[in-house]
């Protein structure tokens, strides 16, 4: 999926949550910046193509390691040492890519290395995907004018 959905998918999310957090400003930009990191392994993507970044270009195909749950766990187990009140929107925002990628076609390695593989009908910047994406941005549009509305009440 194209970075503006899985942004999409994820501050509807955000948005759901926002109230529950302690600290919600954090738990926002945490959960986004996530969202973004898996697409780290290709130089196409927003986050990938800066030069900081093109280390993993080499040691990690698209979709391949970096796409897993596998991953996911060794980051959340560091941050659940080092860093506690990260983990929950940081674990939130990657999966929340993970699954979004694993229903398109070239899907993703779940539980890397093993092969694995779960894959969807869904084309990555196709209809489908364009649809979704209004979907979850009109939702995220109430969301957020039904929540100031609340809060001005």
């Amino acid at each position: 999926m194209l970075l503006r959905t899985h942004l999409a998918v994820s501050l509807f999310f955000i948005l759901l949550l926002f109230q529950q957090v302690q600290n919600p400003v954090l738990f926002a930009i945490v959960c986004l910046i996530a969202t973004a990191i898996p697409d780290i392994d290709t130089k196409h993507s927003k986050i990938g193509h800066h030069n900081l970044f093109r280390i993993f270009n080499l040691f990690s195909r698209h979709r391949g390691m970096i796409h897993s749950f596998s991953i996911l766990a060794v980051i959340s187990i560091a941050l659940f040492l080092f860093y506690k009140e990260i983990l929950f929107p940081f674990a939130l925002g990657y999966s929340l890519h993970l699954i979004a990628d694993a229903v398109t076609l070239n899907g993703i390695i779940p539980f890397y290395p093993l092969k694995f593989k779960i894959r969807g009908k869904i084309r990555t910047g196709g209809i489908i995907e364009n649809f979704l994406f209004i979907i979850f941005f009109v939702s995220d549009l109430i969301l957020l004018f039904s929540k100031i509305y609340l809060i001005s009440k």
